[in-house]
């Protein structure tokens, strides 16, 4: 039987949001703010967590990176959708999630999560079940390949110890993951995706979630660098916030984190710092054919970036 140890995992997320929040202040020049708060014990979702936020930063127009170690006696339907004989059992979650917006449009917004998740037995006999989830995502408002192509190498090299299946596998799920249904259009370029993974055993399974999470600076930090000074306009900023309006509906009708959240009474603030500050709708609207804004809708159609690309 498998012994789980929480401290291991609480350790190593809450570790995982010191490094990323200390490296984005510093490329920001401001610090995140830090929220702490822990549910009552009679709340239906019990638990604690830390939120920090850092809004209206120099780069960062928002970015928010959460902690949340939570448990409950119920699975919520978000979370048991793809393992029905779970519904029912008593969970315990730990993760960190984050979401960048950055201020300047040729800066793409980053998505990360890493995940773990245990659901208790609730029969003699019964042992627990556990899986981990996560992965990142890139949204450009304004493509550039080369920052796709670092992007996803930096996500084949994270998983290659782990299987050379893993990076084209999970790639291709977060394809089919983060794409708008209603629109057919998928949100950005990718990354990786996976969930409900508990293939290589929990010591390896863990170490394979701690390896993306690792390498989510490595990913984005180098394409924050390279844009952040780039000169920009209105133009610009309104393509950006137009385009950010597919990332709120993405967040809200088909994400299962934000589900899982809200649906297990999770703390709403925390849950939607990953809305975008400024965004935009319009009623069918499509930019002009061969404009710079017209080729994100090019970018965005899946693709294997590492080997397409010269």
């Amino acid at each position: 039987m498998t012994t789980i140890n929480i401290s291991s995992l609480r350790d190593f997320f809450l570790g995982l949001q010191d490094r990323i929040t200390s490296r984005i202040g510093e490329i920001d020049g401001n610090a995140f703010i830090e929220d702490a708060w822990k549910k009552p014990e009679d709340a239906m979702l019990k638990g604690d967590g830390r939120s920090r936020i850092l809004e209206e930063g120099e780069v960062f127009e928002r970015a928010g990176v959460g902690f949340s170690h939570v448990r409950g006696d119920r699975l919520p339907p978000s979370a048991t959708q793809n393992r029905p004989e779970l519904a029912g059992r008593g969970f315990e979650a730990i993760g960190v999630s984050l979401v960048f917006h950055p201020r300047n449009p040729y800066i793409p917004t980053v998505h990360m999560n890493v995940r773990s998740f245990v659901a208790k037995a609730n029969k003699a006999g019964d042992a627990d079940a556990w899986w981990f989830g996560g992965g990142m995502d890139l949204t450009p408002y304004y493509p550039f390949e080369e920052d796709a192509v670092h992007f996803h190498s930096t996500c084949q090299q994270a998983l290659a110890p782990f299987g050379a299946q893993y990076y084209p596998k999970f790639k291709k799920w977060c394809d089919e993951y983060f794409y708008l249904k209603h629109r057919e259009e998928a949100r950005g370029i990718g990354g990786v995706f996976f969930d409900d993974f508990s293939e290589l055993g929990f010591e390896q399974s863990f170490a394979m979630t701690q390896a993306v999470g690792n390498a989510f600076l490595d990913a984005y930090t180098p394409i924050v660098q390279k844009r952040k000074d780039m000169s920009f306009g209105e133009r610009e900023r309104d393509f950006q916030a137009y385009r950010r309006g597919r990332y709120v509906e993405f967040n809200l009708v088909f994400d299962r984190g934000t589900h899982f959240g809200l649906q297990s009474g999770g703390r709403a603030e925390s849950i939607l710092m990953s809305m975008p500050p400024i965004v935009k709708w319009r009623y069918d609207w499509q930019p002009q054919p061969g404009s710079p804004e017209s080729k994100i809708y090019e970018a965005i159609k899946p693709r294997d970036w590492i080997s397409d690309t010269p």
